[in-house]
C-alpha cells in the first residue's frame, strides 16, 4: 500500500468543519491503496472539541504529534485581564466586528509578525522532525492542507529538501480569502503573500481547490494543475431510517435551523424581519415556529432574535457533536445558510453545505444568487439562495416552505448528490495521488 503524508493543523480530538474533510479521506483512503500518516500538533488551539470524531479515523491509521507554540493563548489571556468579553476572547479577532484599540493593536501584530498566520512557529521545527522522521518512515507524497496556510509552507520545504511529490490542498483562498483585507497588514507584508501564495502554487506537484470559482482563479494564476474536489457528506452518517418523515404537518413544529459557527458577519436581520412579521399575523405560525441554532453563535445574533421579539421561538443549543448535528438538520423543516457578507465569499462553498443536501431539507442559502453555493444549490434542485436584502424573496420562500410543511410535504428526496459522497470525493483523491506519483499521467480532469 502506497502512504501518503497529511499535514494538518486540524484534527480529532478538535471538532468543526476544518477537520472532518481530511478525517473522511483518511477513513476511505485505505480502500483505494493509499494508508494515511496524519501530521498534526499535539496542542492545537481548539474553539471546539468533538470526541466522536476520532471514532472515524482508522485504527491503522498513523498519527504523528509535535508540539507547537501558539501565539494565540497569550492573546487570550491579555483580553482576560484586560476586561474583554467571553465573546471577544474565544471568538477569532478576524472576525470580530467592533474592534477595542487592543484587538486593533493585536490585530496588526497578528498581520504583520506572524506570516503566514500565527501557527508559522511551527513551521521550522516540523521540517526539521519530518525529515527525519520521513528517513526511518519513507511516504510516497505528502499532502498540506489550510487554512491555516503555515501547512502550505511545511508541505512548500519538506518536498523541496526530500524531493517528496506534494500536493497544496485549499479548504479556502489564501490571498483571496474574506479577512484577508482586516489584517491590517502593510503593503510589505501583502506583497510576501501574494509571493509565498504563488510559490505555492507554482512548486507543488498539483494543487486541490474544494470550489469551482477557486479553482479557476488559481489556475489563472499558475501552470500547476488545479484539481476540483469538494467537500462532501458520509453516506454512513445519514444511513439511519429515524428522521427521514420528519416532514411536517399542520400540528408540527416548523423548524428552522442552522448548524455550524453562526458569525455577526453572516446575520440574515432580513429574514428575522420577515419571521417576526409572519408571527405577527398568523397565531398558528408563532406557536409552530422554532428556529434552532447549533454551533456557535455570535452574540449579536441572538440579540437581533431577542429585539424582533423572537427569543420565545429560539433553541440555542450550542456546539453539538457532528452526530447530533446531523441528526438535526434532518428534523428541521428548512435549512438556513446564510454566507458572511463579504465579496469574496462568492466563490466559497461551506462545508455544511453538503451535509445540508444529504439531509433532504429543504435549504435557503441567503447570500450572493450568482455565486458557487447558489450553482450546487440550483443545480440539485434542493432549495433557492436569494440576497440578503431581498425581503419579498425571502416572503415568498418562507410562505412556500410554510405551506409545504403544513402539507407534510417538505424534502429534497431524488436530488443525485453522488458525486458528493466522501467515497466518490476520495476516489477522485486517490486517483490525483496515483497520477502525482506517476508524473506523465498528471492533469487536470477539471469538473466533479
Amino acid at each position: 500500500m502506497k502512504r501518503v503524508l497529511i499535514i494538518s493543523y486540524y484534527w480529532p480530538p478538535t471538532g468543526g468543519s476544518g477537520v472532518q474533510r481530511w478525517v473522511k479521506f483518511a477513513k476511505y483512503l485505505p480502500s483505494e491503496g493509499w494508508q494515511p500518516v496524519i501530521y498534526t500538533p499535539e496542542n492545537p488551539e481548539q474553539l471546539a472539541v468533538d470526541e466522536s470524531l476520532a471514532a472515524e479515523v482508522p485504527e491503522d491509521a498513523e498519527i504523528v504529534k509535535t508540539r507547537i507554540i501558539e501565539p494565540y493563548e497569550l492573546y487570550k489571556r491579555v483580553l482576560r485581564r484586560s476586561g474583554h468579553s467571553k465573546e471577544a476572547v474565544e471568538v477569532n479577532p478576524v472576525n470580530a466586528q467592533n474592534k477595542s484599540l487592543l484587538q486593533k493593536a493585536a490585530m496588526w501584530i497578528r498581520g504583520n509578525l506572524f506570516r503566514p498566520d500565527p501557527r508559522c512557529l511551527w513551521i521550522g521545527p516540523s521540517v526539521r522532525f519530518l525529515k527525519k522522521y520521513l528517513a526511518e518512515h519513507p511516504v510516497d507524497l505528502i499532502v498540506s492542507t489550510g487554512p491555516p496556510q503555515s501547512m502550505h509552507m511545511i508541505g512548500l520545504r519538506l518536498s523541496r529538501e526530500t524531493g517528496i511529490p506534494w500536493i497544496a490542498d485549499f479548504r479556502d483562498p489564501w490571498t483571496k480569502i474574506f479577512y484577508f483585507k482586516h489584517l491590517s497588514m502593510t503593503s510589505a507584508t501583502e506583497k510576501w503573500h501574494r509571493k509565498m501564495e504563488k510559490k505555492v502554487l507554482d512548486e507543488a506537484s498539483a494543487v486541490v481547490a474544494v470550489s469551482p470559482l477557486v479553482q479557476q482563479e488559481f489556475q489563472e494564476m499558475t501552470d500547476t494543475p488545479v484539481e476540483l474536489i469538494t467537500n462532501g457528506f458520509d453516506e454512513c452518517d445519514f444511513s439511519s431510517e429515524q428522521c427521514t418523515e420528519a416532514y411536517g404537518g399542520a400540528s408540527e413544529e416548523f423548524i428552522i435551523t442552522h448548524t455550524g459557527l453562526f458569525a455577526a458577519d453572516g446575520n440574515p436581520t432580513v429574514l428575522w424581519d420577515v419571521l417576526a412579521e409572519k408571527c405577527r399575523t398568523d397565531e398558528i405560525f408563532k406557536k409552530l415556529l422554532r428556529i434552532k441554532l447549533i454551533g456557535k453563535t455570535d452574540d449579536q445574533i441572538l440579540k437581533a432574535l431577542t429585539d424582533r421579539g423572537l427569543e420565545d421561538s429560539m433553541i440555542n443549543m450550542g456546539y453539538q457533536p457532528h452526530s447530533v448535528a446531523v441528526e438535526q438538520q434532518r428534523q428541521a423543516s428548512l435549512l438556513i445558510l446564510p454566507l458572511r457578507k463579504e465579496p469574496e465569499y462568492k466563490a466559497v462553498l461551506p462545508g455544511k453545505l453538503f451535509e445540508y443536501l444529504a439531509s433532504q431539507r429543504p435549504i435557503l442559502g441567503i447570500g450572493q444568487t450568482d455565486g458557487a453555493m447558489a450553482m450546487i444549490v440550483n443545480e440539485t434542485r434542493t432549495g433557492t439562495v436569494i440576497d440578503w436584502e431581498d425581503r419579498k424573496g425571502l416572503t415568498q420562500y418562507i410562505e412556500q416552505c410554510w405551506e409545504g410543511h403544513l402539507e407534510g410535504r417538505l424534502s429534497t428526496e431524488g436530488a443525485d448528490l453522488s458525486r458528493f459522497t466522501r467515497r466518490s470525493l476520495t476516489r477522485r483523491m486517490a486517483g490525483l495521488f496515483d497520477r502525482v506519483v506517476i508524473p506523465d499521467q498528471v492533469g487536470n480532469d477539471g469538473n466533479i
